[in-house]
């Protein structure tokens, strides 16, 4: 088993499980990942999605012993499978999570960086040390010169220096840092916390992100139009109205 996915309520979890080789990437992760994605898509009860790796790291890139192997095309079907797998977590309707542990390079971190949030141990380490081999990130490059923003990402694409999680809080590689030790109960809280709003919201404000991302219009004034006229949602509304008007 290649990665895992584990549904508790309205939050699923989705861990790489190849731990030997601190989660390395490759075709048996890309069809198990594939999988997930198809499940998560239709899994209308889950609004939360965790994903992490098994043992002492998140993930340390793609697998090097399959990139060796591999001739010209079928280097660019890999990598075109590879963009469609980070780009189908943000064509999910669930609030994304990654947890990193350990480290997160190369495609690990794009991985990590196709997730909406990313909450990182203090000790993490992440990086693209592709250009230290000789060639450079296949997927993911647009990705993260929006997250990181178009100085950083350049520095991290040219230099390959990986950066501790600090350094990544600051670059808007990771959204949130804890303390080592207390990653699994911070991404739990964090988690329990987002699947306690209403989904719908959730699902709209994401949607309006990628589209956004893809250069396309977000959709904001229908989607809200949509929901504010959804009855669990009048419901909501009605009973907030209420309540501030016995406080007020």
């Amino acid at each position: 088993m290649s990665a895992s996915l584990a549904v508790d309520g309205p939050i699923a979890r989705l861990t790489l499980e190849r731990p030997g080789v601190l989660n390395a990437l490759d075709r048996s992760v890309a069809a198990a990942l594939e999988g997930a994605l198809g499940e998560l898509g239709g899994a209308a009860g889950v609004s939360v999605v965790i994903v992490s790796g098994r043992g002492r790291a998140f993930c340390a890139g793609n697998d090097i012993a399959e990139m060796e192997r591999l001739g010209p095309e079928e280097a660019i079907a890999v990598s075109r499978r590879w963009q469609a797998i980070v780009d189908g977590f943000a064509a999910l309707p669930q609030v994304t999570i990654a947890a990193v542990r350990g480290v997160a390079l190369g495609g690990g971190l794009m991985l990590a960086i196709a997730q909406d949030l990313r909450v990182a141990e203090a000790s993490a380490r992440l990086g693209l040390p592709e250009v230290s081999l000789g060639f450079n990130p296949s997927y993911g490059i647009a990705r993260l010169l929006d997250v990181a923003g178009g100085a950083h990402g350049r520095e991290l694409l040219l230099t390959a220096r990986t950066v501790d999680a600090a350094e990544a809080l600051r670059m808007g590689l990771v959204t949130r840092v804890v303390d080592d030790g207390a990653l699994d109960a911070a991404v739990q809280a964090l988690a329990e916390a987002i699947a306690g709003q209403p989904r719908g919201g959730l699902a709209a404000s994401k949607a309006a992100v990628a589209a956004i991302r893809a250069g396309r219009a977000g959709g904001e004034p229908e989607a809200y139009a949509a929901l504010l006229h959804d009855p669990a949602a009048r419901a909501r509304i009605a009973a907030f109205v209420s309540g501030r008007r016995r406080t007020g």
